[in-house]
């Protein structure tokens, strides 16, 4: 299919999703959505609608503001306790779904995938929750001894009541002198979980960077660098971390996948941010560039193209001796990687993508999939701003359509007139598309494998590629086109 027809398809997609709507809702979902390409002019990267309530009726594939502070960015940090401030479900739903691997002994030093909970009922809503709270925050402290602070994540209802969940961790820090966060993360707030991202920055902004106890005698060397928003999803951050060791550089701290308290506290010690979910962290490190000095890069991990690029570009901020290590890691990886793409690209050459997912991923895994010869035909972002898709035009490789706060409907009918040979996008899609007789590949969560960061990743990603794109599987099941074809 030549560009041009690729491109009149997409927008002929456009125009027959809309038209489905009534006028009011036509006229607001034709401004999230649109078609863009490499080339030098404005296209729809440039003026997509973003970050805008959904319209109220429609089935949304975002988050809350809860999810984006508990399940995102403090949930991970492995030796802290984050109760669930309200009704059980917030706190079960946010427990492990993401696969934050962590090193530790659960339960006595590291409690990532544990569910702590006031478990609100009616009597709590109608009375007030703060002293359950504060009998909760003790019980902690003397069950889990060795735990290096609390967060408070509070839930709808607690917004709606008016628990003053900060005095009760006032109180219970005054007390233990351990370090205990509220978060007003409530999740009604804001229109997606993109606004608890940035309520837990503010909240790590506040309380833990004016924590000096653990940077007094710590000592620095030039080649300090802090990963930050890897969540270290099915191990993500280890195999960041070993390949940023093998160039040269010491990690002191990875945000916040396997993080300890420490290792949000010594950030400030680093000499260069790295920042990989620029959605979720870029709060903070803005922050940390205003307050303490310390540059930030935006470094994308995904295929070896990517991974290379990002690797001469940290590089280039320290000297000769560690652009030479660099260089001699690239040479390392070079052989394996291109194995990897000899064997697999074979079989997926010319393999059309449709992507949906949170975060970066909407255009950080592009090349990963380019590497691989697929091609990216569409693209969007539940919850992402209009920087985010500024952003992804750099990394479209031909005409892409754009689809913001994508809806299910719209979705289905986007695969149904593009026909891509893959959906990558959440949970929520995958058993739609699959049943559709479409492979699928989750991408929130790598499917339950992974990582997929760096050289050695690339292998896993594209073996995972083959088998959801060339399982037997798909012999036993048509998509919908091809049998309106068979019935014609």
């Amino acid at each position: 299919m030549g560009p041009e027809t690729l491109e009149s398809l997409q927008k002929q997609a456009i125009a027959e999703v809309l038209e489905a709507y009534p006028e009011k809702a036509k006229k607001n979902r034709a401004k999230h959505l649109g078609v863009d390409n490499p080339e030098g002019v404005k296209g729809s990267c440039d003026t997509t609608r973003s970050n805008k309530q959904t319209v109220p009726g429609v089935m949304s594939q975002r988050g809350c503001a809860y999810a984006g502070s508990k399940g995102v960015v403090w949930g991970p940090i492995k030796d802290m306790i984050h109760i669930s401030h309200g009704p059980i479900g917030c706190g079960q739903y946010s427990r492990g779904g993401r696969r934050n691997y962590y090193i530790g002994t659960t339960g006595v030093d590291t409690f990532v995938t544990m569910n702590f909970s006031t478990d609100f009922n009616e009597k709590d809503i109608v009375f007030g929750g703060d002293k359950k709270l504060k009998k909760a925050l003790e019980e902690i402290d003397e069950l889990f001894p060795l735990n290096n602070g609390i967060s408070i994540q509070s839930e709808c209802p607690i917004g709606l009541i008016g628990d003053d969940i900060q005095a009760v961790a006032k109180v219970h820090k005054k007390e233990t002198g351990h370090q205990t966060v509220a978060v007003s993360c409530e999740g009604f707030r804001g229109v997606s979980q993109s606004l608890g991202h940035h309520i837990a920055n503010d909240m790590i902004r506040d309380h833990v960077m004016p924590d000096t106890s653990h940077r007094k005698d710590f000592d620095s060397t030039d080649y300090d660098v802090a990963i930050i928003g890897d969540y270290n999803i099915g191990g993500d951050a280890w195999s960041t971390r070993l390949i940023l060791e093998e160039m040269g550089l010491r990690v002191i701290a990875q945000w916040s996948g396997d993080a300890t308290y420490k290792e949000l506290a010594i950030a400030p010690k680093a000499k260069l941010n790295l920042l990989h979910c620029y959605r979720s962290m870029n709060y903070i490190s803005r922050h940390m560039e205003q307050e303490f000095g310390i540059p930030w890069m935006e470094y994308n991990f995904f295929g070896p193209s990517k991974t290379t690029e990002s690797l001469r570009k940290i590089a280039s901020f320290f000297d000769e001796n560690i652009q030479a290590k660099t260089e001699a890691t690239i040479a390392k990886y070079t052989a394996m990687t291109d194995a990897v793409i000899a064997k697999y690209r074979p079989m997926l050459e010319g393999k059309k993508v449709m992507l949906y997912v949170g975060g970066l991923r909407p255009r950080h895994v592009i090349g990963a999939y380019e590497d691989l010869g697929m091609e990216v035909i569409g693209t969007g972002y539940e919850f992402g701003h209009g920087d985010d898709y500024k952003r992804t035009k750099e990394d479209l490789g031909r005409s892409t359509l754009i689809y913001d706060d994508a809806n299910e409907y719209e979705l289905e009918e986007f695969v149904k007139k593009l026909r891509p040979d893959l959906v990558a996008a959440g949970v929520k899609e995958k058993y739609v598309f699959q049943k559709m007789g479409l492979p699928f590949r989750q991408m929130h969560s790598w499917d339950y494998s992974g990582p997929y960061h760096g050289y050695d990743a690339f292998a896993i990603f594209a073996k995972d590629m083959d088998l959801a794109m060339n399982s037997p599987v798909w012999n036993h099941t048509k998509a919908p086109w091809d049998k309106e074809v068979e019935g014609a």
